[in-house]
């Protein structure tokens, strides 16, 4: 069998028309993943394990979280953006985990991935509340990583940015100038990424050929955090 392939596995892909979610969709399904596809919220404290619950069996969690990224200047911010933002990113993680964890660890297998922020790796004007969210979601991520790697359990982040989603960059910010020049100064790469190149990382990472890996932010932005 193909490791590199994902035909039976149970992948619970959260938030599916949002950010990362068509694609990651797409990808999953093409590589043979059963999918449980998910469209609503995290915010309520019981839904993340409702969804899990109900989902049954999950072979591969994908922690796909998105919210409106805020361009507050950080004296200007206040505490319900902060907590907006936090509960939207940060609060359903946990949440996920804790509901997805027990039957991995009896298992002794599993994938979970987020799909995060490369804003978390870089400072950036404007953007203290998002950032600082992002950056709590790689923190999780390379401690439960560490916790869980003895139970055969991968847990990895992508830390994206500049990656072509209908969240953070739709056609109207593509097609405006001064993001065109932005993109050229900033991203060495020069282009946006392509979502199924994202997607096609996240596959890698939840396959039987990546088992290695544990508690990883991996950069995903074109060269952006390192020029």
């Amino acid at each position: 069998m193909d490791p590199y392939r994902l035909t039976g596995k149970r992948v619970l892909i959260t938030q599916t028309q949002e950010f990362m979610g068509p694609a990651l969709v797409a990808t999953f399904r093409e590589l043979g993943a059963v999918l449980i596809e998910d469209e609503g919220g995290l915010t309520r404290p019981g839904r993340a394990a409702e969804l899990v619950r109900s989902a049954g069996r999950v072979d591969v969690l994908i922690a796909n979280l998105s919210v409106s990224a805020p361009s507050t200047r950080a004296e200007d911010v206040t505490d319900e953006e902060w907590q907006e933002v936090f509960a939207h990113l940060v609060d359903p993680l946990p949440r996920l985990v804790r509901a997805v964890l027990p039957q991995m660890i009896e298992r002794r297998a599993g994938k979970i991935i987020v799909m995060g922020s490369a804003a978390a790796l870089r400072g950036h004007r404007r953007t203290s509340t998002y950032s600082a969210a992002r950056g709590a979601q790689l923190s999780y991520v390379q401690a439960v990583g560490v916790e869980v790697a003895p139970h055969n359990i991968q847990i990895n982040a992508i830390a994206q940015n500049f990656v072509d989603n209908p969240t953070y960059f739709p056609a109207s910010v593509q097609a405006n100038p001064r993001f065109i020049e932005r993109l050229r100064s900033e991203v060495p790469a020069g282009r946006l990424g392509r979502p199924e190149e994202d997607a096609a990382l996240a596959a890698f990472l939840a396959s039987d050929a990546c088992s290695f890996m544990v508690g990883q932010a991996i950069p995903f932005c074109g060269g952006w955090v390192t020029r």
